[in-house]
């Protein structure tokens, strides 16, 4: 018998790794990433007509534990109803036994590439609508655990999704103020002590330690704190390189959020998501900060820039009194 040729393997590699969508609405239409336990592929939902991401349990990853894990880590995130966190439309069970969930697909770019054709101004406006997702997920028990540039994407209109929920964590003590149901996900996301899960450059120091009992809120304040650090410098975060070192450009009160955030303390973070957003939105409007205390010149020159109007036509009256003052003399 001849050997099958290398194209004819990876033909039926291809066929035993696509997911089998006989019996649902869905129609494969092409693959579009792949992590460590699930796969995702752009499917056509016949039904309603449009295109959706379906995420896949990994042939490799089908057992008891990782299905029903998967399962209830879709149920926790189709109840974060908000306009950033990716809605979940379905949940289901392959002909082979696998489990899949549908949610919208998402049309864009990664904050990363976002970050390096924009003004500073519009990264932060961004930051800001990543924050109010993240805050709304704290509200009801959730931690995200995996928060950086890759996992977010930015629309054509300035919209933003935060993705990837894999690693989410509920919270223990939060869950009596979760909603119904949130509580039943726990399990869903807790991992060994021990287990280091996320990645390097935006992990807390408590989360890089295995540090599970630790975890909470402030662990992903410390991480919108690096990508702050990205959107300021377009570089991952480095902990022992301020970002006015890479670029002494970047303002000192820009610079003094992202130190907050990312302080090797949880305790000397911000006390939640909405301080660090709150701090954003001082600084873009020209008031003062929690994070940077100003001396009388930068406050001074604070106040100048927000009343431009009034300097210059204060100056404008000065500059004409003096001129008729000088022709009165001649």
């Amino acid at each position: 018998m001849n050997p099958l040729s290398n194209e004819a393997v990876s033909r039926l590699q291809k066929m035993i790794s696509e997911p089998d969508l006989t019996g649902t609405k869905y129609r494969l239409l092409r693959k579009i990433g792949s992590g460590g336990m699930a796969e995702v592929y752009l499917v056509f939902d016949e039904e309603l007509e449009r295109e959706a991401a379906l995420k896949v349990i990994h042939p490799a990853r089908a057992g008891d534990d990782d299905s029903a894990r998967m399962m209830r880590e879709a149920k926790a995130i189709a109840r974060l109803e908000h306009p950033s966190i990716v809605p979940v439309h379905d949940l289901g069970t392959l002909p082979d036994g696998r489990i899949f969930y549908v949610m919208k697909y998402i049309q864009g770019e990664l904050l990363d590439s976002y970050a390096a054709r924009t003004s500073m101004h519009e990264r932060l406006t961004v930051l800001q609508k990543i924050g109010d997702a993240v805050s709304f997920a704290h509200s009801h028990g959730v931690i995200h655990r995996d928060l950086k540039p890759q996992n977010i994407m930015v629309g054509a209109f300035g919209d933003v999704q935060v993705m990837d929920w894999g690693l989410a964590k509920v919270l223990s003590q939060l869950e009596p103020k979760a909603a119904a149901g949130i509580a039943a996900a726990r399990e869903a996301f807790q991992t060994d002590a021990g287990t280091v899960m996320g990645t390097p450059e935006y992990m807390a120091p408590e989360q890089e330690r295995g540090d599970g009992s630790l975890l909470n809120e402030k662990t992903d304040i410390y991480a919108l704190g690096a990508i702050l650090y990205n959107l300021l410098t377009l570089r991952p975060p480095q902990r022992d390189v301020r970002p006015r070192q890479l670029n002494g450009a970047i303002p000192r009160r820009l610079e003094a959020i992202c130190l907050k955030a990312m302080a090797p303390v949880p305790n000397e973070r911000y006390g939640s998501v909405v301080d660090l957003t709150d701090d954003i939105s001082a600084y873009l409007n020209g008031l003062p900060m929690v994070a940077y205390r100003e001396n009388i010149f930068e406050k001074l020159g604070r106040w100048t820039s927000r009343n431009s109007f009034f300097v210059l036509l204060v100056l404008a009256y000065l500059l004409m009194r003096a001129i008729l003052l000088f022709l009165s003399r001649r």
